[in-house]
């Protein structure tokens, strides 16, 4: 696992209120209950503010799973 994605479920588990350790590889709003609207914009402030990243409006209404955020990280941090 990488750094980014070790980081990205810490977060995420932070702002779902869920185990790190339970997100699946194929997490995605779809899957997980918790991954509503208002947690999903808490979500991409905290991922930004981890990161020291900014995300566009269509970045953030296209990011809807784990690996999709995971690749945009990926990207803004390189």
């Amino acid at each position: 696992m990488s750094d980014i994605e070790r980081r990205t479920r810490v977060v995420m588990g932070k702002v779902l209120q869920i185990p790190p350790q339970d997100i699946s590889v194929d997490a995605s709003r779809e899957t997980l209950a918790a991954w509503d609207s208002l947690k999903h914009m808490n979500l991409i402030l905290a991922l930004e503010d981890e990161f020291g990243v900014e995300f566009n409006d269509q970045e953030i209404a296209g990011i809807n799973s784990l690996n999709l955020l995971l690749e945009a990280l990926r990207i803004k941090c390189s």
